[in-house]
């Protein structure tokens, strides 16, 4: 899930260099919704091995 997240936002940030602010702009929320995402099932994670 973090690996998703960063090319995600490895995706962005060659879209806005590139100028592709659509693009960029969807890259990057899809990159925060993922590492959102991977934040919760660490935690989840982290409390049933506990």
């Amino acid at each position: 899930m973090l690996h998703y997240a960063l090319v995600f936002l490895i995706v962005a940030i060659i879209a806005a260099v590139l100028g592709f602010g659509s693009l960029a702009g969807m890259a990057a929320t899809i990159a925060k919704v993922l590492f959102v995402v991977f934040l919760i099932l660490a935690v989840v994670s982290f409390i049933k091995k506990g």
